[in-house]
């Protein structure tokens, strides 16, 4: 039975969904003015794992992540750059789908741009202005009353007062109060601007989210996402602008991951202490950075280091290790492993002890196969992929997988399998100073050797 930690109640949960075996989820996607680091990385694999999972259990999943791509950062990445703002954003929409690509992210059922949904915006701010929970500032700007809404600060657990006497902006005679936060940003000189009944302008953050997943998803679903940096105010503003609008509730779980930090800083783009998953990707394996994020649990923080990464590509040679050259099998009834594995993903997505399950696998099929056979082991081996396809890791061939590809200037294939052959005819011809000099040579470039039963396999490192 699936248990969920609701950001919400602050307590694990029983899953129960709303309609039976079917989920409707909605994560917050990006905001598009500049390529992917790794903190985008975590939001991507972890609700893509979360989706793979839920529809490996049975559900049927209607899973929506929006693109931010009109924003104050947006506007003026594009003026800087002197190009029109869809050019910037399309450029990055089409990065970003390269990125989740390659880590093995699949592409979530509805994918809405809040460019086109701008409509749904004006009709929720029309009903939170009849309602009398906005109103219109002196400046244009449309505001959310925060004080028209009894439950405000219930997902972060803070109070009005509280929030107050942190709040450093001084109330100016525009807001009403100064945690009152802006649904509608008139227009500006040089800015987009769509038409309202209240005057031109342009949607601010927060209602964007609300509009599309009640567009979408309808108006009570049941899984939110993001990352934990989106609890307040974003996921805040979010409840009190659709319970406000609808009148009920909003979201039954909310779910959110934990930051990646360096050097005990958050990663992101305001700090400047960011990596680019491009980047990361020119020395690692989308691979190995997919298992560095899997291997820590969502909730957690997570480090960023090289370390870090060169352990989880250990770890996923381990793994590779133990079934390369067995043969096919079928499916076999290993209960042991799979309800393991499933009793871990069952606890909120406890990937940790997934993986670990996965390694206890991979020995007791390095067990079989040294004391009985290859084929023996064979549907341990089918076993272990699939349960490592349900993180979405393991779908290479372990031979490819290994081998990899040649480097700028480095050996290619059919160069390595050269090599290897002169290396087999002078060990024939005991000729083993030249046998030797062919392995070391071959070291010096990456490429590992290993001689067994079945000849001669090898890999890069």
């Amino acid at each position: 039975m699936l248990h969920i930690y609701n950001s919400l109640t602050r307590q694990k949960e029983v899953f129960k969904p709303i309609e039976p075996r079917q989920v409707r989820m909605y994560v917050c996607g990006m905001t598009v003015y500049d390529y992917c680091h790794l903190g985008h990385a975590r939001v991507m694999v972890v609700f893509d794992t979360v989706y793979r999972y839920l529809k490996t259990s049975g559900y049927a999943v209607e899973y929506v992540r929006n693109i931010t791509d009109i924003d104050d950062k947006i506007i003026k990445r594009a003026a800087e750059n002197g190009e029109p703002m869809d050019v910037l954003t399309q450029r990055f929409i089409d990065a970003m789908h390269a990125d989740e690509d390659a880590l093995n992210v699949l592409r979530p059922d509805a994918e809405p741009r809040a460019t086109g949904n701008v409509q749904e915006m004006l009709d929720m701010i029309q009903v939170l202005l009849d309602k009398g929970m906005a109103y219109q500032g002196k400046n244009g700007d449309v505001y959310y009353d925060v004080s028209k809404f009894a439950g405000y600060g219930k997902l972060s657990g803070r109070k009005l007062d509280e929030l107050r006497a942190g709040e450093r902006v001084a109330v100016d005679e525009i807001k009403d109060d100064p945690l009152d936060f802006v649904l509608w940003k008139a227009v500006k000189p040089g800015e987009p601007a769509w038409d309202a009944p209240w005057g031109q302008g342009r949607p601010g953050w927060h209602i964007e989210c609300s509009a599309m997943s009640q567009k979408l998803l309808g108006d009570h679903f049941d899984i939110h996402g993001g990352g934990s940096d989106l609890q307040f105010p974003h996921h805040e503003n979010e409840i009190a602008q659709s319970e406000g609008c609808t009148g009920h509730k909003h979201v039954n779980y909310w779910m959110h991951n934990g930051f990646i930090r360096v050097n005990d800083e958050k990663m992101s783009k305001s700090l400047n202490n960011f990596f680019t998953i491009r980047e990361v990707l020119k020395d690692y394996k989308a691979a190995e950075v997919r298992f560095f994020i899997l291997n820590s649990h969502y909730r957690s923080q997570l480090n960023y280091g090289t370390d870090q990464l060169d352990a989880a590509r250990a770890s996923l040679s381990r793994l590779y290790t133990a079934i390369r050259g067995l043969p096919e099998s079928g499916p076999a009834a290993y209960t042991y492993y799979e309800n393991r594995f499933i009793a871990a993903m069952d606890d909120d997505f406890n990937t940790p002890e997934a993986i670990a399950v996965l390694f206890e696998l991979a020995s007791d099929i390095n067990r079989i196969r040294k004391t009985q056979s290859d084929a023996a082991a064979a549907a341990l081996g089918a076993l272990l992929q699939r349960l490592g396809n349900v993180l979405g890791l393991l779908q290479d061939d372990p031979e490819s997988w290994f081998k990899g590809s040649a480097d700028a200037g480095g050996l290619d294939d059919v160069a390595i399998e050269t090599l290897i052959q002169q290396r087999l005819d002078a060990r024939k011809a005991k000729q083993w100073a030249e046998s030797d000099r062919i392995r070391d040579a071959l070291k010096a470039q990456g490429i590992i050797l290993e001689d067994g039963a079945n000849g001669t396999t090898w890999k890069r490192v």
